[in-house]
């Protein structure tokens, strides 16, 4: 559904009531105005953003290594493989 909505004195923008009520937006409740890409502007409750971000921080989620493992224990486990590999380079060294 498209809404009409009136910028008033100082900037303001007045939102249609009934889409006020749909969205749970209350008098004070603040807003998220984003940039749109097509060069118009994007108004998103604090709970709209949440969401987005939880969802980003998901798919992040997602890309961690099987298993349960996590990205830091992957890591040192790695570190740890060259550290062995390092040693041993060194041992062979000594050794001749």
């Amino acid at each position: 559904m498209t809404y009409q909505a009136k910028v008033i004195a100082g900037g303001k923008v007045v939102i249609p009531a009934d889409l006020r009520r749909e969205l749970g937006i209350k008098d004070g409740d603040s807003l998220v105005v984003e940039r749109d890409p097509a060069g118009g502007i994007v108004l998103k409750t604090y709970a709209q953003v949440v969401e987005e971000v939880q969802a980003r921080f998901r798919e992040l989620r997602n890309d961690l290594p099987a298993a349960g493992g996590s990205v830091v224990d992957e890591l040192l486990a790695e570190r740890r493989e060259e550290g062995f590999r390092e040693q041993a380079k060194f041992d062979a060294w000594v050794a001749e």
